[in-house]
């Protein structure tokens, strides 16, 4: 198995990760948002301040506005929290949804150790059955990627509940990190409480699996339909124009449940389709980070100086 990670590794650095590095113009830093922001002192407002930075009960206790000066932490611990159950080994074309969740693993491990950071992960089948404690270096990632590769054995037959792996992570992850939650989001209610935990105290990125016919039922007449979880098997005429649109109502109420509930977490989402590059994603995705910082940048810049204004005026 150790060979296997070893030639996955090879491939990703060969591959998608130096095309990446050359997108991002070697700044991988861009996929994150807090990326190690540690508070250092609290000191008074300045006119140039950022009121985001304010610590209102400072303020509050000693009568006098009060920001929060913060310094970079170049380590940065980042944790996969890995949804492997066997919803996930589908894939209509060559590629399935475990695949390209290792090959992410394997590009943001690398990615991340090669910068002197540590990676570890939380690996769920129908339970958690391991955790990889964080580290650093090739041979971490090389055991990590084993991890990933081995055969998982599912003791029963049952629908996901990524709310466990969520909810059991919470006191797993003592330091602040970045938490990417891989999962195809196919799993019974209730797991948004464990998202929003997590969010609290971590950058969390939901890197949500997903293949085409998952969203867009093809015309293929009387198929046999397998719940790769259950087992549960069940005839479906895809020729009915009825049957599709039902099915596709239906693609877009959970798409449309699942954007709400990452934000209402704060949570950004990064796609992973099987019919599309892994290198392709992540930069639009970082593209569209960097996007929404300018904006918030200026938004805040817009309103500074009202705020500083209405901090002024304050007895």
């Amino acid at each position: 198995m150790a060979r296997h990670a070893e030639k996955l590794l090879r491939r990703i650095e060969f591959t998608v990760a130096r095309r990446l590095e050359g997108l991002l113009h070697g700044d991988y830093r861009t996929l994150f948002r807090g990326f190690g922001l540690d508070l250092a002192d609290l000191r008074e407002y300045q006119f140039h301040d950022d009121v985001r930075h304010i610590d209102w009960n400072v303020t509050a206790r000693l009568q006098q506005t009060h920001v929060r000066d913060y310094h970079e932490d170049r380590e940065v611990a980042a944790w996969f929290l890995m949804d492997l159950s066997p919803s996930i080994d589908f894939g209509s074309g060559e590629v399935t949804k475990r695949s390209i969740a290792v090959d992410f693993v394997a590009l943001m491990a690398r990615l991340l150790t090669s910068h002197g950071n540590r990676v570890g992960a939380v690996l769920y089948g129908d339970r958690i059955d391991r955790v990889v404690a964080s580290g650093s270096g090739r041979r971490h990632v090389l055991a990590l990627l084993d991890a990933l590769l081995a055969p998982r054995i599912v003791k029963s037959r049952t629908t996901t509940n990524l709310a466990q792996l969520l909810e059991q992570s919470v006191p797993l992850l003592k330091r602040r990190s970045v938490v990417f939650v891989v999962s195809d989001f196919m799993t019974e209610p209730g797991w948004s409480r464990g998202l929003h935990a997590l969010a609290r105290r971590h950058e969390v990125i939901a890197v949500r699996l997903h293949d085409p016919v998952e969203t867009q039922l093809p015309d293929l007449g009387l198929i046999v339909g397998e719940d790769s979880e259950t087992g549960e098997r069940l005839f479906v005429d895809t020729h009915d124009a009825g049957v599709r649109r039902r099915f596709e109502r239906q693609v877009d109420e959970r798409e449309a449940a699942l954007r709400d509930e990452f934000g209402r977490a704060g949570v950004d989402a990064l796609e992973l389709s099987t019919d599309e590059p892994l290198a392709e994603a992540v930069v639009r995705f970082a593209e569209l980070r960097k996007l929404r910082s300018r904006l918030a940048g200026g938004l805040a810049a817009g309103g500074r100086g009202r705020g500083a204004a209405l901090i002024g005026a304050a007895p």
